[in-house]
Formats: C-alpha cells, sequence, structure tokens
C-alpha cells in the first residue's frame, strides 16, 4: 500500500514537472524537475524545518546535512517513485512466497 501511494506521488510529481514544462519551454528552454526538498517546502515548510530541528538536535547533524540534503537536492520524482516501485516489488515477492508456501501446507495437510 505504502509502495504504491509513493509509486503514485512520484508519477505525480513527474506529470506536474512534465506539464510546467509543457506551459514554459518556449520562454525557459530546458526540462526543470522539482527537488524533493523544493516540494516539501511547497507543500508544508513547517514540518521541513521541524524535521530539519529534530534530526540535527537530536540524531546528527552530519546526517541532516551531507545525507538528507543531497536527497532533498534529487528529483521529487525519483525520491518518491524509486521506494515505491522497490516496496512494491518486495510485497510481490513475499506475496509470491507465502502463496507457495500456504499451497505446500495445505497440500501436505490434506494427506492426513
Amino acid at each position: 500500500m505504502i509502495g504504491a501511494v509513493l509509486l503514485v506521488a512520484g508519477l505525480a510529481a513527474l506529470g506536474w514537472d512534465l506539464w510546467r514544462w509543457s506551459q514554459i519551454a518556449g520562454v525557459e528552454g530546458g526540462l526543470h524537475l522539482t527537488a524533493a526538498g523544493e516540494l516539501w517546502y511547497g507543500l508544508h515548510p513547517g514540518s521541513l524545518n521541524l524535521t530539519q530541528a529534530v534530526v540535527q538536535r537530536y540524531l546528527s547533524p552530519s546526517l541532516w546535512d551531507p545525507a538528507l540534503v543531497t536527497i532533498l537536492l534529487w528529483p521529487a520524482a525519483l525520491v518518491l517513485a524509486v521506494p515505491g516501485i522497490v516496496l512494491l516489488a518486495l510485497g510481490s515477492i513475499r506475496r509470491s512466497g507465502s502463496h507457495s508456501g500456504s499451497r505446500s501446507r495445505s497440500h501436505n495437510h490434506s494427506r492426513f
């Protein structure tokens, strides 16, 4: 479920970037992919600032910069969609493994 939400959010971010690019293509030229931090700040700046303060104060200042700052500078579409795809793939592997296990268990049970 979380993987699907992240994937849809990543696709929405990409769609937004493509729509903006189509509106200004003749004026500014190249495609600009919105950074994850830019998107987060645009949606809810208070939570971004709070997250920074909590990470720097209670975890580690070096975790915020350079680690999280680097990720926040990456395109939002990738930051959202890639973990979504990974979670969906892991869920698919888990489901396929549990189905085969449940079949063998029920099959074994029917022999007794």
